[in-house]
């Protein structure tokens, strides 16, 4: 008798033959430049469940350029593993054709070039083409919002998520996760999911005071559909107090959870669950740990660090989706569910390509509503850039590099530190920067530019403690984003030490000589998480420093050696 195990890996292996994940069609489409709807749509319906997967759209309701990592390293187990491929060897593993649209929204060469041919992506009124389309083919599909949703523009933040929110509701989604919304602050956050008309789930969000699950926030919520009792289990940012400022919502307490998940799970069984849903925010190596410890999860629709991936990743009995960031993809996953198990999956990755999708007039007249009131100033330009502008990596991105000049010129510094944030969307060599555009990479209610004086030894303590959380090679050790992004500051990484011995030979650009331990240096920054920071708002930084120049230029970036990736 075949065993579960072994029939869903068998049923991978037969659609991925017939082209089910329907991945292999609008890939070998694309090599030709002959995309439509209809095609970047076209699936083969299985089974009798769907699940439509966003996540981390980062407040990006209208089409954007959106460049993917160059360098994603991973550290142990995880090395050399997705979503730790990139460019050509992430599209060998995938059989992406060099110059095709695939190619441009799954990996960063010829980012430039294959902008001008494919266009912009994203826009949530595509977004809702597509969701329609699929409800038109399965009308009972579940809808699910991966979090980091409510945050990252202009008008995001003039409206305290209101706009988005708005949007989103149009959506009709079933069920979200949270992380960056809590940086609207607890009261806000509160206020704005006390009316939502879908289901806020965290399994993992506690009462910080009493220690025992926060009222407002449901664990799981059961759902029937096709005919199937299925359970979805929220799973928040598990390191909000780390990440980002714990006295936003000193209420609330988070963390990774397993064995409550763990009961969640058995008593969602228990009650009768057919299929076990987990919607997470916790990054993707936290859930591929996680779904080697907590038994009983089917699939895992994992979020947090932007993770595009075409195909399903499988560890034992659970899936793994990753379904990117910024409006970029939606997810479809079709899913077999009989006598209370789940038999088969199929999946596809949808690329929302702008020009291909055609717009939902009723969403895109919602969101030009709640952008008009903003309109002069999110379209107002304030300078050009000669070259690529993107963030997205290990390492610093040509935004970041463009920041940290910022930092150092407005704020005279001798150093700038930018945080290692993912989002942020791209902008092509010879495009106006607009005020959205700044806004769109820094936009967050605890920007303020900070000047400080700080000795060699703290500098050195400080990019120490952010490498291991990107480079510990126990995942639920990495509790931030991506490296600290550096300005006037040059080092050697090599991250398979041990913490504390990663960073070596740091030395100050303008002069070239070596970072002394006991010397004090002026350092610029922003988004720093202790309360009553005081400065000037990241955002004006950039803009006066852009208004300066006319015309971005930057010269290329080496001043980071990375070793053992």
């Amino acid at each position: 008798m075949i065993s579960r195990r072994d029939f869903l890996q068998v049923s991978m292996a037969a659609s991925a033959m017939v082209g089910a994940s329907g991945y292999g069609n609008w890939a070998r489409l694309a090599a030709q430049q002959a995309l439509t709807q209809d095609q970047l749509l076209e699936f083969d319906t299985f089974g009798n469940v769907t699940l439509m997967h966003i996540t981390d759209i980062h407040a990006q309701l209208k089409p954007i350029y959106f460049r993917e990592p160059e360098i994603n390293l991973g550290v142990g187990e995880a090395r050399g593993h997705v979503p730790h491929v990139t460019g050509a060897d992430f599209r060998k593993m995938y059989g992406i054709e060099d110059g095709s649209a695939s190619a441009y929204a799954l990996s960063y060469n010829d980012f430039s070039s294959l902008a001008q041919a494919y266009g912009r992506v994203g826009g949530m009124d595509r977004v809702s083409t597509v969701i329609n389309s699929i409800r038109a083919d399965r009308p009972d599909a579940l809808l699910l919002d991966g979090g980091d949703t409510w945050h990252g523009s202009y008008t995001c933040y003039q409206t305290e998520g209101q706009d988005v929110v708005n949007v989103m509701n149009a959506l009709k989604p079933d069920a979200m996760t949270f992380h960056w919304e809590f940086t609207l602050g607890s009261e806000r956050v509160n206020e704005l999911v006390e009316n939502l008309p879908f289901a806020a789930l965290g399994q993992n969000i506690f009462d910080a005071e009493w220690d025992e699950p926060a009222e407002l926030f449901k664990p799981y919520k059961f759902f029937e559909r096709g005919g199937v009792k299925i359970a979805v289990i929220g799973q928040a940012f598990p390191y909000m107090p780390i990440a980002n400022p714990r006295w936003m919502f000193p209420e609330y307490s988070f963390g990774i959870r397993d064995q409550h998940m763990q009961e969640m799970v058995d008593e969602v069984r228990a009650e009768g669950a057919e299929l076990v849903v987990c919607l997470s925010h916790n990054g993707f190596d936290v859930d591929k740990k996680m779904a080697g410890r907590v038994k009983g999860i089917d699939v895992i629709l994992t979020g947090h660090t932007h993770d595009a991936l075409p195909e399903p990743v499988q560890v034992g009995e659970t899936f793994l989706i990753a379904s990117g960031s910024n409006s970029k993809f939606v997810s479809r996953v079709d899913l077999d569910v009989r006598d209370g198990k789940m038999m088969g999956i199929r999946h596809k990755l949808i690329p929302i390509f702008a020009d291909v999708i055609a717009p939902d007039p009723v969403i895109t007249k919602l969101i030009d509503d709640e952008r008009a009131p903003f309109k002069a100033e999110l379209e107002e330009v304030i300078g050009t850039t000669d070259d690529l502008l993107y963030r997205r990596g290990n390492f610093n991105g040509t935004w970041d590099d463009l920041i940290c000049d910022a930092l150092i010129s407005e704020r005279e510094a001798d150093i700038a530190m930018s945080p290692g944030v993912r989002w942020g969307p791209s902008i092509l060599p010879g495009q106006e920067i607009t005020r959205e555009d700044i806004w769109n990479v820094c936009s967050m209610t605890y920007g303020k530019a900070y000047r400080s004086e700080m000795t060699g030894e703290f500098i050195h303590v400080i990019l120490e403690d952010v490498a291991d959380n990107l480079f510990n090679p126990d995942p639920y050790y990495q509790q931030g984003g991506d490296m600290v992004r550096v300005g006037g500051l040059g080092y050697r990484i090599d991250i398979n030490k041990p913490q504390g011995e990663r960073i070596t030979e740091m030395t100050l650009l303008k002069t070239g000589e070596t970072i002394d331990p006991a010397k004090t240096y002026v350092v610029a920054g922003w988004a720093s998480v202790n309360e009553g920071t005081e400065g000037p708002q990241i955002w004006d930084v950039i803009e006066n420093h852009i208004k300066k120049e006319g015309t971005v230029k930057l010269n290329p970036n080496n001043s980071v050696k990375v070793v053992g990736g």
